[in-house]
């Protein structure tokens, strides 16, 4: 089979699984990540036969994709702000909404040296990485209670050669800093309320990790409380704290870093016009 036969062939099954746009999306995306084969190549080099073990290959992973597994899962990555990352099982898949959370912190300390920064509930490590990127004389750590996923971050930070420090935390136990260290911390944790999963998407309720996702109706801001706690002790005076959040509780978590001491408290709209993020700063004097 030639490099375009089998493009067509998996446009085909994946536009008739998926509808035509993230059809063809997700065929360009197998492509180019099990045979580096972008468009450009597939159009000049489309008579290129291939090995017969590199086609059974893309159709076992389109086989993945059509049963409902996640495609960044099937083929084992996932794009984030021009990064390839790898993501399995143990990480969330990095969302566009979480690129904006990381503009939002550039934005605020473009420039600056010297800055201490912590990630809680890394996950992939696509904050803390993409941070690295975009400030470069920052020092970065991203903690999890997840070892397979620090496992993960890891690998992440040595392919794209960046220095970001990953450590195991449970932040719902976690003691209060001995000292101030922080200017920032940010932190994308489980916001979805049990309630909410009925009407989810089954590719991400059936192979995204839970307990990266969900937290009970009863008490939505477990996760948000703990490390607004912890930030206290943990952040330097006039340091920031940086949640992305569900936009069904963004009022009641307003209110809740209001009551813990947290000034200049804000939430701001994702390009869906959704409360998305919320940003607080912790004056010490």
């Amino acid at each position: 089979m030639t490099l375009a036969e089998l493009n067509s062939d998996i446009i085909r099954r994946l536009t008739a699984s998926l509808g035509d746009r993230e059809g063809k999306a997700t065929a360009r995306l197998v492509m180019e990540d099990t045979l580096q084969a972008d468009p450009t190549r597939i159009f000049t080099r489309g008579e290129y036969e291939l090995e017969p073990e590199s086609v059974d290959r893309v159709n076992r992973i389109v086989g993945r994709i059509i049963s409902g597994e996640p495609p960044q899962y099937a083929v084992g990555r996932a794009r984030f702000m021009g990064l390839d990352l790898i993501v399995t099982p143990a990480t969330l898949i990095p969302r566009p909404e979480t690129a904006a959370l990381v503009d939002m912190i550039t934005d605020d300390y473009s420039g600056r040296t010297g800055l201490s920064i912590l990630d809680i509930g890394t996950g992939s490590g696509c904050i803390a990485i993409a941070l690295s990127r975009a400030l470069p004389f920052a020092d970065i750590e991203g903690v999890d209670i997840s070892d397979d996923a620090l496992a993960v971050a890891r690998r992440n930070a040595r392919m794209l050669n960046v220095n970001v420090n990953f450590r195991h935390l449970d932040i719902l136990h976690a003691e209060p800093s001995a000292e101030p260290t922080y200017d920032i911390i940010v932190s994308n944790p489980p916001y979805i309320a049990d309630s909410e999963k009925a009407d989810m998407d089954k590719r991400v309720t059936d192979y995204e990790p839970a307990r990266a996702l969900f937290v009970p109706d009863n008490d939505p801001l477990e996760f948000y409380r703990a490390i607004a706690d912890f930030a206290a002790s943990a952040l330097n005076d006039g340091g920031r704290l940086y949640f992305e959040i569900n936009p069904r509780y963004a009022s009641d978590l307003m209110t809740m870093l209001c009551k813990k001491g947290y000034s200049d408290v804000s939430v701001t709209r994702d390009y869906l016009g959704h409360e998305r993020y919320a940003r607080a700063t912790y004056n010490r004097q």
